[in-house]
């Protein structure tokens, strides 16, 4: 199995093995802003890492499934309130699958870096291939009810990152 940009499970098994914790311990200040004050249901957590979001979400009263890589599929019948992507680095017609996995009303959530990043930001990915803009990621979520979709700057110790948020509702109907 290999995720986008040929690193595979045993990279991010050494990865995440190397060190107690790789990244911080709680959420991203961008999903934390968007989903706090959402009423919890079930989630999922696709590419879920070190597990900080799938916990924070958890801990917030939602039920919460952290998934790892990008070949998986939910068990049939399976829909979530919440889709989770939150800087995981995959092809952009992966997107375009999440929204199936939304039940009616339900929401995806992306975080991520922004393409214009690698030239003009700090961090992220240097493979244009596993970065996105707005325009792509709103063709990404076309079937859903677009509410957000825009870059927004993240400060670093090293300078300003740019990010691309996408916030879209699968119709209730």
């Amino acid at each position: 199995m290999t995720t986008a940009g040929g690193r595979g499970p045993q990279m991010w098994d050494e990865r995440y093995g190397a060190a107690e914790r790789v990244w911080s311990s709680g959420p991203n200040r961008e999903v934390e802003r968007i989903v706090a004050g959402w009423v919890p249901g079930r989630a999922l957590d696709l590419g879920a890492g070190e597990g900080r979001h799938a916990l924070w979400l958890a801990e917030k009263g939602w039920q919460v499934m952290a998934v790892d890589f990008t070949t998986w599929h939910p068990p049939e019948g399976t829909a979530f309130d919440l889709v989770l992507v939150a800087y995981l680095h995959i092809p952009e017609d992966v997107f375009s699958r999440l929204g199936r996995w939304l039940a009616p009303g339900g929401d995806l959530v992306v975080v991520g870096h922004a393409l214009r990043n690698l030239t003009e930001g700090v961090g992220g990915p240097q493979d244009p291939a596993l970065l996105h803009t707005t325009e792509q990621l709103r063709a990404a979520a076309q079937d859903l009810d677009v509410e957000r979709c825009e870059e927004v700057l993240r400060s670093t110790d090293a300078g300003d990152a740019i990010d691309v948020v996408l916030v879209a509702r699968r119709p209730a109907g």
